[in-house]
């Protein structure tokens, strides 16, 4: 059995080297999104293969293999089939005019002065139903889209909204990978954790959705005779209908692309060659995407065989002294390894084992420690550009996904009650826990 890696902080660094060019291209530009990021992770990866473990060193071929392994991993490909299918979605509902329609059908029957919080709260419920922020997220930036370019919005903004709505799901959801790891990881019934997710995470919500209520939309009257045919809004509740009932994601995206294509036929706005046209129009949109999906899994698997990772988790655990110490350790924990991985999930499963630990150690309450799981790794998700969330959003919005961070308020409302619960203990359990089976 290969022994793990020695901590080593050279092995972070991959990370830190693209958030530097970030920022010191914004600086030197004064825009943030300048640097392209495909580019940047290049940049990060080729700096990667330079560095070596503490305990042996690596040939540059094996070090490329490793590269190889990790931006193979199946969760890279499956993100990668998703991304391309996400985007001949998009490109069909645009060419068929299902966009349009869907996004007339709103702004008929949604009051303007309720268009943002309204889009928020139909992403909470969607995306909680399903339990997948990628579903969501695939399934509505293009309503998003469209209603930004109706109002004359900001279109970093809609999408905002659309991600923040997707990450309540995410993290609070009862059949969420988030949640079942989370639980899992802690030996705790998902109700407990639900509950105790649910009084940090509403306030949040319900403080998000007055501030979205209080941006002003505008009044343009031309947007009261817009007219929309039912049969085109037959793609999106198509999608969102099969997400509701549970199906995996990629039949989800296949049943909307085949119903977008059965609609664009059925109503003459494209014939077969045209139909084809679109989707691969659709999947170009999403090549950088994958790309980017891919690198991010490579250089991931190098700090990961380097020791950067393992050095993370020591650093972030050794200081530890108190139940409340314990608390804010493990939120850390999960916060930078969601940083580092760009995945939740992964985020969570591997810093559960040590939360057990160190919750066991300080007396910690198992639930809050499975809910401070979900609410960090979920919370620094909705931030972090290169994020398969934020990636995908901007790939649909055709935007620098460094521009969404700064809309996406949810995840940050998040974050700042989540530290709120660390500090003040609430909410607290006065029955004892009850293990999951």
């Amino acid at each position: 059995m290969q022994s793990s890696p020695s901590p080593n902080i050279l092995g972070i660094t991959p990370i830190f080297v693209f958030v530097a060019l970030i920022i010191s291209a914004g600086v030197a530009t004064s825009d943030i999104t300048a640097m392209p990021v495909l580019v940047g992770f290049m940049l990060a990866a080729g700096y990667a293969l330079l560095l070596q473990p503490k305990d042996k060193q690596l040939s540059i071929t094996e070090k490329v293999q490793l590269f190889c392994q990790g931006g193979g991993n199946s969760n890279i490909i499956l993100l990668v089939i998703i991304f391309l299918m996400a985007g001949a979605f998009y490109s069909l509902t645009i060419d068929i005019g299902a966009r349009d329609a869907t996004v007339n059908l709103a702004l008929t029957w949604v009051p303007q002065s309720l268009i943002l919080p309204g889009l928020f709260v139909i992403c909470c419920f969607i995306s909680f139903a399903m339990g997948t922020s990628m579903g969501t997220i695939t399934a509505l930036s293009p309503i998003g889209v469209g209603l930004a370019e109706s109002l004359g919005l900001s279109v970093p903004l809609l999408l905002g909204v659309v991600i923040s709505g997707a990450m309540f799901g995410d993290n609070l959801s009862f059949v969420s990978d988030t949640t079942i790891a989370a639980t899992r990881s802690q030996n705790v019934k998902l109700t407990d954790k639900f509950k105790a997710n649910l009084l940090v995470v509403l306030p949040a919500a319900i403080l998000t959705a007055i501030v979205l209520f209080s941006l002003d939309v505008g009044h343009p009257p031309q947007l009261e005779e817009k007219s929309y045919d039912l049969i085109n809004v037959l793609p999106f509740v198509i999608i969102v209908g099969c997400a509701l009932i549970g199906m995996n994601v990629v039949l989800v995206l296949a049943s909307g692309i085949g119903s977008a294509a059965a609609v664009g036929l059925l109503n003459g706005s494209l014939d077969t060659l045209g139909l084809f046209a679109s989707i691969q129009t659709g999947m170009d949109w999403m090549q950088n995407l994958a790309l980017i999906a891919i690198t991010i899994g490579g250089i991931v698997a190098l700090m990961s065989a380097y020791g950067g990772i393992s050095w993370l988790i020591r650093l972030l655990t050794r200081r530890v002294r108190s139940k409340r110490g314990a608390e804010l350790s493990i939120a850390s924990l999960v916060s930078f390894l969601d940083l580092t991985t760009a995945n939740n999930t992964i985020a969570i499963v591997t810093a559960g084992p040590i939360a057990k630990d160190l919750g066991g150690e300080y007396d910690a309450d198992p639930r809050r420690i499975a809910s401070l799981l979900d609410i960090f790794s979920c919370a620094c998700q909705g931030l972090v550009p290169y994020s398969p969330q934020l990636l995908t959003a901007a790939a649909i919005g055709g935007i620098s996904p460094l521009s969404l961070t700064l809309y996406c308020w949810y995840p940050m409302m998040l974050m700042v009650f989540g530290l709120l619960s660390v500090a003040t203990g609430w909410p607290k359990f006065n029955q004892p826990v009850e293990a999951s089976l």
